[in-house]
């Protein structure tokens, strides 16, 4: 009688073993295998990080192997089981692999296809379109959308973290509970004693360092001791943890009214202001979204302020970006004084500070939360609902989906939500942040996820004229390197155009996309179809550019960047001056975060900017959902040109004061989880 050999590999995750009754059964083209039971309690197979063969013998030949079906019974109480793979040798020695890398939860049956992806048109029997059917109905009843607040892209419909789906949650929740990670944080940099000091201020920005953590040579620590500096902070806006708002300024808004002389002693080359204007050597960064923001109101015994500052900035003979003009709000007038490099020191230094508290909370919301975080939920939840794990883009974009829904969901049960741990600290608290979300969704478009057309649009593209814009010129290869890797998948499996528009699976991920992520808005760009391989392959690439590299670059740089409060202040206790000349030191420190505050904000971004435990990184795909020699070639091509960035990357880098390594592919995640 015909033999097959099964290989059964289970997870290396905490309690990824069972104990359970384990039967599976075979599925061919010319018959159908008996149930065996291939484990049963106390048989100790299926254990952590096992990988255990079986003999299963059949009646007559199967033909080909179809479809795998494992079943799981209960014993005693629940144990959850992670199936990685099975591998299958038939009697005539060719082996088949059925990738699977699910939980398989309660007394539940999983039917497994063979690892090589098909598109639906591949399908020809009709047991396969039943398969793949099936599957796609049940998980759109496990993935549904739902409205977190309005005019935001829908999220996933679910009010806790073990409310989802078991495949994405987080194997141990423990890791990312905010309040517990936020609490150790502070323990950690040894701040805990002033973590309940609300309305207590700080005597001078020598106070700070006592909750400042120095490690030796890093960006925290010269960002402490030049934080003052005009090239420090006009560099931020290059390279700093929000790189993406700076724009060259083809024209002096009316609402700022600068005028030749007030800026004259800034410029270096003797030219009016509109003459540096036409070559290119103004740059405005506009915070018009704050305007109209309610402040946090959360804590009556503390009145917070947001300004919507407009920034100009210059590039001098040294090619280095430094403000030459700050006005704090969007209205002129008299109470609403433009600042100048040369006007009193603390005058300019506190027209700074407001700029970069302002900074922080576009970062934060608009930058981080929406345009990474969001938007990633977004094409996670669509995939989840519209490609099957047959797929060949489903087995393409799962690596950069992992966790995703699972960490923005914690978010909206302990950081954003109402009475969270964001409302504690910043100023865009207590419903802020929402406003802002809501307004940031007009500028949320198809093109500026597009990265490469972003930095243009922006006229920040030119390296000559620019050159220390590291942000934008590694982002760039990053771009590059993703995008050939997505056109040599797509070439694998659509031969044409036509295939392209014939894949209803595809067409249905996009659509739910444009549909329920970008509200059905037209103005957005999304596009409601994709036509060519060439659109097909710029569209992955926004998506596994954003859910990796764009979320890398805006999070993971927040301590460096963030730590020191005053380049970074969460909130403001005093309004922005509305006169020059009577700015002090002491209102500077009045005005800046208290004590308790300024550590839940370390905190913070310490926590926030610390990598997950067996963090996966850009090209890392230990899970071999794809099976195809041809694929795995793309793969390692792609790992290849990583690596060569990486290379560049770290040699550009060696003895710089400030490194820029936040797109250096080896500290790219693949996915947005932390």
């Amino acid at each position: 009688m015909p033999s097959y050999t099964v290989t059964v590999a289970t997870g290396t995750q905490w309690f990824a073993g069972t104990d359970d009754y384990v039967y599976l059964s075979l599925e061919g083209t010319e018959g159908c295998s008996e149930r065996h039971l291939l484990d049963k309690p106390f048989y100790n197979d299926f254990e952590r990080g096992a990988v255990d063969s079986y003999d299963v013998t059949v009646e007559e030949d199967l033909g080909e192997i179809q479809l795998i079906k494992i079943e799981k019974r209960k014993y005693w109480y629940q144990d959850d089981w992670y199936l990685k793979y099975i591998t299958v040798k038939t009697p005539m020695g060719d082996y088949l692999e059925f990738p699977c890398y699910r939980w398989i939860t309660d007394e539940k049956e999983i039917v497994l296809r063979d690892g090589r992806a098909k598109l639906p048109r591949d399908d020809k029997t009709q047991i396969l379109k039943q398969h793949r059917r099936k599957e796609l109905e049940t998980r759109q009843k496990m993935y549904r959308w739902k409205e977190w607040h309005p005019g935001f892209p829908l999220s996933i419909d679910a009010h806790s973290h073990s409310d989802l789906p078991r495949d994405i949650q987080f194997d141990n929740e423990k890791g990312i509970d905010f309040i517990l990670n936020y609490s150790k944080a502070m323990e950690n940099l040894y701040i805990n004693r002033f973590m309940h000091m609300f309305q207590s201020s700080w005597s001078d920005f020598a106070d700070f360092e006592r909750i400042f953590v120095r490690i030796s040579n890093t960006i925290s620590e010269y960002v402490m001791q030049h934080w003052k500096e005009d090239f420090m902070f006009g560099y931020q806006f290059l390279n700093g943890c929000n790189p993406v708002l700076i724009r060259r300024c083809t024209e002096i808004p009316k609402k700022l009214p600068v005028t030749r002389d007030m800026v004259e002693c800034s410029l270096e080359r003797n030219l009016t202001l509109e003459e540096e204007v036409k070559q290119g050597n103004i740059f405005i960064v506009d915070y018009e979204l704050l305007d109209g923001v309610d402040a946090n109101k959360t804590d009556p015994c503390t009145i917070q302020y947001l300004a919507a500052p407009i920034c100009l900035l210059y590039k001098n003979l040294e090619n280095k970006i430094v403000p030459i003009a700050i006005q704090l709000g969007q209205k002129p007038g008299p109470d609403n004084p433009i600042f100048l490099p040369s006007d009193a020191t603390y005058d300019w230094l506190l027209a700074k500070i407001w700029v970069r508290s302002s900074d922080f909370h576009i970062h934060q919301t608009v930058t981080h939360l929406l345009r990474t975080h969001l938007v990633s939920e977004v094409f996670s939840i669509a995939m989840f609902r519209q490609l099957p794990a047959v797929h060949p883009l489903f087995k393409l974009l799962v690596p950069h989906m992992r966790f995703t829904i699972a960490i923005n969901t914690k978010a909206r049960e302990q950081l954003i939500c109402e009475c969270g741990l964001f409302d504690k600290a910043n100023a865009t608290g207590g419903g802020g942040h929402v406003q802002m979300v809501q307004k940031a969704m007009k500028d949320l478009t198809y093109s500026s996820l597009c990265f490469p057309e972003e930095i243009k649009a922006k006229g920040m593209d030119s390296r000559e004229d620019i050159p220390y814009y590291y942000y934008r010129d590694d982002g760039i290869k990053v771009w590059e390197a993703i995008k050939s890797f997505t056109e040599d998948v797509i070439h694998i499996y659509y031969e044409s155009d036509e295939v392209v528009c014939e894949d209803v699976e595809l067409q249905a991920f996009i659509k739910d996309i444009y549909v329920y992520g970008m509200r059905g808005v037209k103005a957005s760009g999304f596009p409601k179809t994709i036509r060519t391989r060439e659109k097909l392959a710029e569209y992955l690439t926004v998506v596994i550019f954003t859910t990796s590299a764009q979320h890398a670059a805006v999070n993971f740089g927040q301590y460096d960047w963030c730590s020191w409060i005053p380049n970074a202040p969460p909130t403001m206790r005093h309004p922005p001056p509305t006169e020059k000349g009577t700015v002090t030191i002491e209102q500077i420190v009045e005005t800046l975060p208290d004590r308790g505050r300024s550590c839940w904000h370390l905190g913070a971004v310490w926590a926030l900017s610390q990598f997950q435990d067996n963090e996966l990184f850009l090209g890392m795909y230990p899970d071999e959902h794809f099976v195809e020699k041809p694929v795995k070639e793309a793969m390692a091509k792609f790992r290849k040109n990583l690596d060569e960035i990486v290379t560049a990357i770290a040699e550009r880098n060696r003895n710089k004061k400030l490194p820029y390594y936040y797109l250096s592919p080896d500290r790219i995640p693949n996915s947005v989880a932390v």
